[in-house]
């Protein structure tokens, strides 16, 4: 195919030619960005938390006024919650993986240091590792005698003599070496000791360049006053079973709180992701509209033609085209106004996603997200142009001649 008599064509109709390259370009932009932001969201969804998911439910509540003893009450909602059937532990803690909640600070080997590692900052009483399902990788759990209670830390009674890592926190204070037995500053004047280290467990918020994964866990019983969050591991088929009876074993210690939320961690996770599933959703539907108006633009603009030059297409007809000859003409003059509109959309590509950078702390858009989008718009363009191609090459040579 000789492309001098396309090019020349196409010269002489410039501004349907710049309205076409210029649709193609910015679809181009946009769905590359969007595909990979889409990807992206999806991954942060689908990223780890670090606990048994399907054996977790949570419930959350709070009380009426002040609890005479919420010590007192609190173990007893323990003891009654591991009364059900399929219960398997119980425990409170401060915050939970994938929670509106977030409790971090600076941890660091050197005292009142200013370049700390921030880290989300996990407590709960005993049972608690058990209650997740972490995994140790390094050292062991606490023992009875380390927990202390949250009231004696807040007043400064005691200090937190223990502290367990998670495997990322750990490699970044101690790179190369064992944590185990290491001192770190993480609350209060003195140091904690790492008795443990856990493979991974997620932070609530990781953003602002929070590292994730990086946590740590203090051996911290929590009244149900501080958060509410109850965290109970079950039988994987019992959890709503679980649930139904949650509101009634509470009524039976104290009736003056109110049940603020009952979720597996299924829906947990589900709420937390919410706003990344409808932006993910947006994203999705913002690029097949801009696909579908585009094909729309080839197909209206290829189909305009035709009607424009179907006496052109006649002579050539006559003169011995085959409806072969047609329909790749018209197939590769769409091709090089994808091509034009597809390099400029890379460049545009680029620097919409600088934009999204330097705005939203968007990571770099990978290169081979480029050639992707070149190949769906290539596609496009050639499938879009075959209707208005495959009606120019049925042209007969004698209905075309006579037309004026």
């Amino acid at each position: 195919m000789d492309f001098l008599p396309i090019i020349s064509t196409l010269r002489r109709h410039r501004t349907a030619v710049i309205l076409i390259v210029l649709e193609i370009a910015l679809t181009c932009a946009i769905v590359c960005n969007a595909v990979f932001l889409i990807g992206d969201r999806l991954a942060k969804m689908d990223k780890p938390s670090g606990v048994v998911e399907d054996e977790i439910v949570r419930l959350q509540l709070t009380g009426i006024g002040t609890a005479s003893d919420a010590n007192a009450v609190t173990r007893m909602d323990i003891a009654a919650l591991r009364a059900l059937p399929g219960v398997k532990s119980v425990t409170t803690t401060n915050m939970v993986p994938f929670g509106q909640s977030s409790w971090n600070t600076d941890i660091s080997t050197i005292k009142d240091d200013p370049n700390g590692q921030n880290a989300g900052m996990y407590m709960g009483g005993q049972d608690l590792l058990e209650t997740w399902g972490v995994k140790i990788v390094e050292g062991r759990d606490f023992n009875p005698d380390e927990y202390i209670q949250w009231a004696d830390l807040r007043t400064e009674k005691a200090n937190v003599p223990s502290i367990i890592l998670t495997r990322v926190l750990a490699d970044k204070l101690f790179p190369g070496k064992s944590a185990i037995g290491q001192k770190v500053y993480a609350s209060g004047k003195d140091p904690q000791v790492v008795v443990g280290v856990i493979d991974y467990l997620a932070r609530p918020n990781e953003f602002g360049g929070r590292a994730p994964g990086a946590a740590m866990v203090f051996p911290v019983e929590m009244p149900y006053t501080l958060g509410g969050n109850y965290l109970v591991r079950v039988d994987a088929n019992r959890k709503n079973e679980v649930l139904a009876a949650a509101k009634a074993t509470f009524d039976r210690v104290d009736k003056s709180r109110i049940m603020l939320k009952q979720q597996t961690f299924a829906d947990l996770r589900k709420d937390y992701f919410k706003q990344d599933r409808a932006m993910a959703y947006l994203l999705v539907g913002v690029s097949i509209a801009l696909l579908i108006i585009t094909a729309l633009g080839v197909v209206g603009l290829a189909s305009f033609w035709v009607q424009q030059r179907t006496r052109q297409i006649g002579v050539r007809r006559a003169l011995g085209a085959t409806r072969g000859d047609i329909l790749r003409y018209f197939q590769t003059e769409n091709f090089i106004l994808a091509t034009m509109g597809i390099i400029l959309g890379m460049g545009m590509a680029y620097g919409i996603n600088l934009w999204l950078m330097d705005a939203y702390e968007v990571a770099r858009l990978p290169a081979e997200y480029l050639p992707a989008g070149a190949a769906i718009l290539w596609l496009l363009g050639q499938i879009s142009v075959l209707g208005p191609a495959l009606r120019a090459s049925m042209i007969p040579p004698a209905v075309a001649t006579r037309s004026v």
